[in-house]
């Protein structure tokens, strides 16, 4: 039996396996490592730890494979393309959980009376301010605390009700003594982040 193919092992496994390996690796510590600095951003002071040891676990094994083969230029590639690709896959998971809370400040270009009616039996918190334009104008300024998950239906309520309405969206680091819209815990992990916040 001929087992010829397996001469070329050793070379697949250095220009191939292993620089997949590093790539995948570099996206995984990376992508938590992006995860992580958002946690700390938001005061999640338990689970940005707990991110953090896995973070360098996995970038130690990265870098540890560089080490070993210095001259190949190949793995210093897979570590760059899985260092960028790592902070746009983390970035990505980010927005799909839709950690947080932020403010949204609305100034209608018209009458706000359906508006504010909706976001009213929505059950979203509304706070109401007369304000002036600047050529003059009477206008209305709603601003309201959401979830970020919130923010989609939120906005389309503004584009069906007041299409021409201008709103800003700015995140929240914590709130209190409110009314809030209730969010739907439909996730482990958002229980455990919930309570890694109470840690706060």
């Amino acid at each position: 039996m001929d087992f010829g193919f397996l001469d070329g092992d050793s070379q697949v496994f250095t220009w191939v396996v292993l620089p997949l390996l590093i790539f995948f690796s570099r996206i995984a510590d990376q992508s938590i490592g992006t995860m992580r600095l958002i946690f700390v951003s938001k005061g999640y002071k338990y689970l940005a730890p707990f991110l953090g040891f896995f973070e360098v676990i996995i970038w130690l094994i990265a870098v540890g494979q560089i080490f070993k083969q210095l001259d190949n230029f190949l793995y210093y590639i897979a570590y760059g393309a899985g260092f960028a690709a790592g902070n746009f896959v983390g970035i990505l998971l980010e927005e799909k959980i839709s950690l947080g809370t932020v403010v949204i400040r609305v100034i209608p270009k018209m009458d706000t009376t359906q508006l504010i009616e909706y976001l009213t039996a929505q059950n979203y918190g509304l706070t109401i301010m007369d304000a002036e334009g600047g050529r003059g104008a009477k206008v209305k300024v709603i601003l309201s605390i959401i979830a970020r998950k919130q923010i989609g239906d939120f906005v389309e309520s503004i584009n069906k009700f007041n299409p021409r309405a201008f709103y800003s969206i700015e995140e929240v680091k914590s709130v209190g003594y409110g009314i809030f819209k209730k969010k739907e815990k439909n996730s482990v992990f958002h229980s455990l982040a919930a309570g890694a916040r109470k840690g706060k």
